[in-house]
């Protein structure tokens, strides 16, 4: 069986060369969609962005959540965690409902708004080249180690000895591992997270155990609302009928 793998982004190693962008794009086979890389923005062509904040630079992609929303969600299995931890999408599966758009915590995926016939996109890890024995384009092209790729296991370990050994560098979180239930992609920054425009505040909790609990409730709360339809019904009803009575006592 095959580890788990993931991906570490150190945001105090990244140089903003946008290496890693290029990679993506080259390894996608997706078009160009912007003059400057710094201000593209994920869309159905981009799967992997680098933001500046002042002198820091910050990766948005995929963070392949442990246990995804977006699969959750999804009715007709078009989206799958894989064994290796990468969150994958088969567009031959996929009815265009974009349900997984909106569960994303994250809000990564994107739609294909400009085809007859769209799918759904995002990174998925390079599940190919990964499977063809390659690590993904994004960490082999980064010339600083800024993006790690590896077992998930010893990229948390090295996440962890970078924050205890450096504590005046780093701001003392793993951003990813918890957030959302934990995912593959993880974040160590100088500043808090909020800051580099990462969500914040997720609840540790993965998104399908809120659906799961959410439509547990559903008879309950139908069942409930019925008593307060009949109730409603009734009473409207006995209205009309009294009213109705004294019209007709006033004729007579």
């Amino acid at each position: 069986m095959l580890k788990e793998k993931g991906i570490l982004f150190d945001v105090t190693l990244c140089i903003g060369c946008g290496s890693c962008y290029d990679a993506c794009k080259e390894a996608n086979n997706l078009p160009k969609t912007s003059e400057d890389f710094l201000k593209d923005h994920l869309s159905d062509n981009t799967f992997n962005v680098i933001e500046q904040y002042d002198d820091l630079y910050a990766r948005k992609m995929c963070m392949h959540c442990n246990e995804p929303a977006c699969e959750s969600v999804c009715l007709v299995g078009a989206i799958t965690k894989t064994t290796t931890g990468a969150v994958v999408y088969d567009a031959d599966k996929c009815i265009g409902c974009r349900y997984c758009m909106q569960a994303c915590p994250h809000k990564i995926p994107r739609y294909e708004w400009g085809t007859t016939t769209p799918r759904i996109r995002k990174c998925n890890m390079c599940a190919e080249r990964v499977s063809n024995g390659l690590i993904p384009a994004c960490a082999e092209s980064c010339p600083n180690e800024a993006t790690l790729y590896g077992d998930m296991d010893q990229l948390i370990a090295i996440a962890k000895r970078r924050l205890q050994e450096n504590p005046d560098k780093y701001y003392q979180h793993i951003y990813g591992l918890e957030e959302a239930g934990g995912g593959h992609v993880l974040v160590l920054s100088p500043v808090p997270f909020e800051q580099l425009g990462y969500i914040p505040e997720l609840p540790k909790e993965a998104m399908p155990e809120f659906t799961k609990r959410a439509m547990e409730k559903i008879p309950s709360v139908v069942v409930g609302g019925g008593i307060f339809l009949g109730g409603m019904y009734w009473l409207t009803k006995r209205k009309n009928k009294i009213a109705k009575e004294e019209r007709s006592k006033n004729e007579n």
